[in-house]
Order: structure tokens, then C-alpha cells, then sequence
């Protein structure tokens, strides 16, 4: 649970920069990458990412534009990265002018159970990184690189002037 609006917004410029980084590799053709017929697409998922924020942020007062539903999917890989930028960017702005860090322990209905608000932003990050896992396995099935979240990629080891782990 975030109990100040400082640590969340310095916690989710992180996690929104590395998701913002996933989106921006993502190429038209990717969108179609699937695990199989039963499960969603890299382009359902990425989508979904972006319009999480709202749908989570919809549990609480907070007012700001966003997309709102995540489906269908855009066709466009650059739509979908420029509309995650938009919708993070409108959610920080909506979070430091509407909240406070008193704002952070009011408690909101959320799926049943009754949490703070700093716990429904601690779950909205956890939520975009478990996407971002999906997303990274689903990038290397389509061919694409995958950038380095919480260490180097496999790509980018060499930049570190090191060889990659042993496959």
C-alpha cells in the first residue's frame, strides 16, 4: 500500500516508463501474436493495459481521460503506445491535483472488499507488470526485442560489455 502520493507517482513514473518501452516495440504485425486461439493476443493485452488504468482508477473519485474499454483492439501498435502515454499521463495529472496523501487511507469497494485507495494504486502496478510479463513472452514468440525491465534483456547485455546467460 503507497502511503504517500510521492512514493506512488515516484513508483509508477518507473513502472510506466517500463511499460511505455514495451508498447513502443510492439509493430503492427505483433498485434496478432497469440499463445493460442483460447487466449488473447499480444494486441488484446497490450490494449488492455492501456485501458486498465481508467477501468482500476473507475473504483475511485478520480476523473481524467482515458480509454475506458478494451475492446476492440486498435490495429495501429503505435496507437496503442501513444494511448498509453495519453492515459498515464492524465491519470498522474488526475492523482496530483485531486488527491492528497490523506487521500491514500480512504477506503473504496474494490471487487467485493473494502481496501485504501494506496492499495488499489499498488494493485493497479502489480496488474500492469503481471501484462507486462505476458507481453514480453508473447514479443519473443513474434520475433520482436524485448528491452530490459528490472535488469538487461537478452539483447542487451552486450551494452553492459558482458555475454548474455547461457540459454
Amino acid at each position: 500500500m503507497f502511503l504517500t502520493l510521492d512514493h506512488f507517482l515516484s513508483t509508477w513514473d518507473y513502472e510506466a516508463g517500463a511499460t511505455q518501452r514495451i508498447l513502443n516495440h510492439l509493430t503492427d504485425e505483433s498485434l496478432q501474436q497469440e499463445i493460442t486461439s483460447e487466449n488473447w493476443t499480444l494486441g488484446r493485452t497490450a490494449w488492455h493495459t492501456v485501458a486498465a488504468i481508467r477501468i482500476i482508477a473507475s473504483n475511485t473519485n478520480l476523473t481524467f481521460e482515458a480509454p475506458v474499454e478494451d475492446w476492440p483492439v486498435p490495429a495501429s501498435a503505435a496507437f496503442i503506445a501513444d494511448s498509453y502515454q495519453q492515459a498515464s499521463a492524465a491519470f498522474v495529472h488526475a492523482v496530483k491535483s485531486q488527491w492528497n496523501d490523506s487521500t491514500l487511507t480512504e477506503q473504496i469497494d474494490f471487487l467485493g472488499q473494502h481496501i485504501p485507495n494506496g492499495s488499489l494504486l499498488l494493485f493497479l502496478i502489480l496488474h500492469q507488470s503481471h501484462h507486462r510479463g505476458q507481453l514480453t513472452v508473447l514479443m519473443r514468440q513474434a520475433g520482436l526485442s524485448v528491452p530490459g525491465i528490472y535488469g538487461p534483456s537478452k539483447e542487451e547485455w552486450a551494452n553492459f560489455g558482458m555475454e548474455a546467460p547461457k540459454m
